[in-house]
């Protein structure tokens, strides 16, 4: 895909624009660690590094390009103060390093942003507008507030102080594992990738470059592809889901990009949850874009050594919960039975006897006698229970059915 013999001089960011960056926010963030999974690496048949930017002190790489970005104003812009529009994780990029820095923020959400982003945001102080149900509609209504109100508008991705600034993530990496020959990185507006990518081209060895983006919100995948897939739905990866790309990173991601693949929510799912099992990390769903798409193709990228960027850490507790169930339901050490009884004394007293002599732990039970479709005396109960994994599941049900009771798994969707 991507144009490797376009002259860099063309393009708007430089790996001396990275450098720059560099040098002037190193000392205002985070240098986060890049550490090698033995587990995934066995699990992948690749070599894996992750570079923890859910460590930043925002808990994402979002700070890098909103400092760079900050740190360029003039005196003029600084005290009229600066506006952004944001799903979260810029907004407290910028209004960290803008409170730092004594310049004046507001930041417009969409109203469907986490709830933690948004408190997380407020207490860096900000004011924050909540403003339509998309980032679109939220960054419409941040440039007229610019127009109005004489703000700078410090632009999520769109921008090539910002897309330096991001860029510094691989530089980093690059200086602690300098073999890398693989880089998966998240693509929302596409200034994290535009950023690594101008990097990884000026190494002295062939790197790839592989976009990942969300089935649901395929928007740079459309632009660079020609393609006509909709953008729309409601993507665990809420961070990387916007409609339209930038027109800088668009560009740049045509001319040194090498692909871009798609990863259904079910590999964002177990990518978040099995970096909180593996490595006991927090990452929301567009910080485990990267690790889903190597979960989602690993042929591609067995024997490969890849570095992977978790991007954030803002997750709603409630969400991450719901997210680590469904992958306990998934793997089949979480289940609910529905078993089908006769509706007189000892009926479950007989069935527990069964789960007692398989070792499995039952959590709830819910008996149905109204709204069933069995005779007066016949009555549906469903029963969670814990095993240790789907065999152990399975032998569950086994026993059940030869103990007589007509049994099925409530299988999750």
């Amino acid at each position: 895909m991507a144009t490797l013999s376009v002259d860099a001089a063309v393009l708007p960011v430089s790996i001396d624009d990275v450098h720059a960056a560099h040098r002037r926010i190193r000392d205002s963030i985070v240098r986060t660690p890049m550490l090698v999974s033995r587990t995934l690496s066995q699990m992948t048949g690749a070599k894996v590094y992750l570079k923890f930017e859910n460590l930043q002190f925002t808990a994402a790489y979002k700070e890098r390009g909103a400092l760079n970005t900050l740190l360029q104003l003039s005196d003029a812009a600084r005290a009229k103060g600066v506006i952004a529009a944001s799903a979260g994780n810029h907004a407290q990029g910028v209004a960290y390093h803008a409170n730092r820095l004594g310049i004046p923020a507001t930041i417009v959400m969409p109203r469907t942003t986490p709830t933690v982003k948004v408190v997380q945001t407020e207490g860096h102080g900000a004011t924050v507008v909540l403003e339509g149900e998309t980032f679109d509609a939220a960054y419409a209504h941040a440039r007229v507030l610019e127009a109005e109100r004489g703000f700078t508008f410090v632009h999520p991705f769109d921008d090539p102080r910002v897309i330096a600034g991001q860029g510094t993530v691989a530089l980093e990496m690059f200086e602690d594992v300098p073999e890398l020959d693989t880089l998966l990185t998240p693509i929302g507006g596409g200034g994290l990738i535009s950023g690594m990518a101008t990097v990884a081209r000026a190494q002295p060895h062939d790197v790839e470059v592989i976009g990942v983006q969300a089935e649901l919100f395929p928007s740079m995948y459309n632009r660079i592809r020609g393609t006509h897939l909709p953008c729309a739905g409601d993507t665990l990866a809420e961070g990387i889901a916007v409609k339209e790309p930038g027109g800088i990173t668009a560009a740049m991601v045509a001319a040194l990009v090498d692909d871009i693949v798609l990863v259904a929510e079910r590999n964002l799912e177990e990518a978040v949850s099995l970096l909180l099992q593996i490595e006991k990390t927090v990452v929301e769903g567009a910080g485990a874009a990267g690790l889903a798409a190597l979960l989602a193709y690993p042929e591609r990228f067995a024997g490969r050594c890849v570095g992977i960027v978790l991007c954030g850490g803002n997750i709603d507790t409630r969400l991450l919960a719901n997210v680590l169930l469904r992958d306990l339901a998934r793997s089949g050490r979480l289940a609910r039975l529905r078993i089908r009884l006769q509706d007189q004394p000892g009926a479950l007293y007989h069935v527990a006897r069964i789960f007692d002599a398989q070792r499995v732990n039952i959590i709830e039970v819910y008996h149905q006698r109204i709204f069933t479709s069995l005779p007066a005396k016949g009555l549906i109960t469903d029963i969670e229970c814990e095993a240790r994994d789907r065999d152990h599941l399975s032998r569950l049900i086994a026993a059940l059915r030869e103990g007589g009771y007509e049994t099925s798994l409530v299988e999750q969707a």
